[in-house]
């Protein structure tokens, strides 16, 4: 069972489902290489010493950590965010250890905005802005094709007034 399928209704199906855009993980990916360059270039200066292997460990150990803590962190972080859109709300969910969430019936969604900057539209992707009927603007950074996202939700909205509540 492929996520989200467990969190769905037996009517409700999935209309996208994106993680945030790899953009993201440039810095990530540019802090490995450096990481990994720096401590080799350091490893080399000191191979001709007596006190090396020491060094060595050391290396080894902080580069390890900023590894782990710069590069693996955030990727397992953009792994673990989810955008989905279904026919009955959006969902968002993501973290690694302490898992958030938010869930927008598709009836409460009053507008749909994005916006893209120079770098966005190169890399095709942008930032969704999503108002409800009651609270603040939710906005959600480095969705992947933000406009044709913007639209199927948009249309989705539209189409979720079959599933409103009836007042009586």
């Amino acid at each position: 069972m492929a996520y989200p399928d467990g969190l769905l209704r037996d009517d409700e199906n999935v209309v996208v489902h994106k993680h945030p855009h790899w953009k993201m993980l440039l810095g990530p990916v540019l802090v490995l290489f450096a990481v990994v360059g720096g401590a080799s270039y350091l490893a080399a200066l000191v191979a001709t010493t007596d006190w090396r292997l020491p060094v060595w460990i050391a290396l080894g150990v902080v580069g390890l950590l900023l590894i782990v803590w710069f590069t693996l962190a955030p990727l397992a972080r953009w792994r673990t965010t989810h955008f989905v859109i279904t026919t009955h709300r959006l969902m968002v969910r993501e973290g690694v250890f302490t898992r958030s969430g938010i869930d927008i019936p598709m009836w409460r969604i009053s507008s749909v905005r994005f916006r893209r900057g120079m770098v966005d539209r190169v890399f095709g992707c942008g930032t969704l802005v999503v108002e409800s009927a009651s609270d603040e603007p939710l906005e959600f950074d480095d969705i992947p094709q933000v406009e044709q996202v913007q639209t199927l939700l948009y249309r989705e909205v539209g189409d979720g007034a079959q599933h409103r509540p009836q007042e009586g």
